[in-house]
């Protein structure tokens, strides 16, 4: 039992699926895995462990932010030993050369955040995916005959602001899209030699304004958590 999350030792398995929302970990638990067990709830932050082609999975949310993921993937990784975790979560994106529901499979994560600077001492602002879960999660998206794009992304702190132009980090990385998580993931599992991957899909088209709709996302999502699990059991 760590401080933020209430499951004991040996509940959770050694690759976890990390969306943001709790009510997706619940949502992938009942509809994905068999004989899942609520294993956490504390904070509302539902954790669940089962089976999936009979490989044991836990899922549990992250919650939004740098701040939340570094608290919840850090204590994954040291208090319950996790191997691997793969985020899986939505995006915004940048430019047009992307569409709704494309599939990212995040190469590098680059931001403003002091995060890996104050907790770390790495000074990069650019963070690379960990270990070889990017790698199996492209070749498990071609044997699943689907299309990802891999790319690097935007990890913002700021969900509204003033100006609406593309941040300059952004622009200086070649980031096609923008999210909140990934880029404290992979500071965590690089201080610790673990491994870390993040699977975005494109919810929001910036410039257009075009988004996904509460009826279409749900379907949309369940593409990418399908590549997820499919990737987990090879890990």
């Amino acid at each position: 039992m760590s401080v933020h999350i209430s499951a004991k030792k040996g509940d959770i398995a050694k690759v976890v699926l990390q969306p943001g929302d709790p009510l997706r970990a619940k949502y992938i638990a009942e509809n994905f895995l068999q004989n899942p067990r609520l294993i956490s709830q504390t904070r509302g932050i539902y954790y669940y462990t089962g089976e999936y082609q009979g490989k044991t999975i836990s899922v549990g949310a992250s919650g939004m932010g740098i701040p939340s993921i570094g608290i919840y993937s850090y204590e994954l990784f040291t208090e319950y030993e996790v191997d691997t975790i793969i985020r899986i979560g939505t995006c915004g994106a940048y430019s047009t050369d992307l569409q709704l529901f494309d599939i990212l499979n995040v190469e590098n994560a680059a931001s403003e955040s002091t995060y890996a600077q104050y907790a770390w001492e790495m000074e990069e602002e650019l963070m690379p995916h960990q270990g070889n879960a990017f790698q199996v999660i492209n070749e498990t998206a071609k044997d699943l005959s689907l299309k990802t794009i891999a790319t690097n992304i935007h990890t913002s702190d700021i969900f509204y602001r003033k100006n609406p132009a593309v941040p300059e980090i952004a622009e200086k990385h070649h980031c096609l899209a923008v999210e909140m998580e990934a880029f404290a993931l992979f500071a965590n599992a690089r201080h610790l030699g673990k491994n870390a991957a993040t699977i975005l899909t494109v919810s929001d088209i910036i410039p257009t304004g075009e988004f996904i709709s509460a009826d279409e996302r749900q379907n949309a999502l369940n593409v990418m958590i399908k590549l997820a699990l499919e990737s987990a059991i090879k890990l």
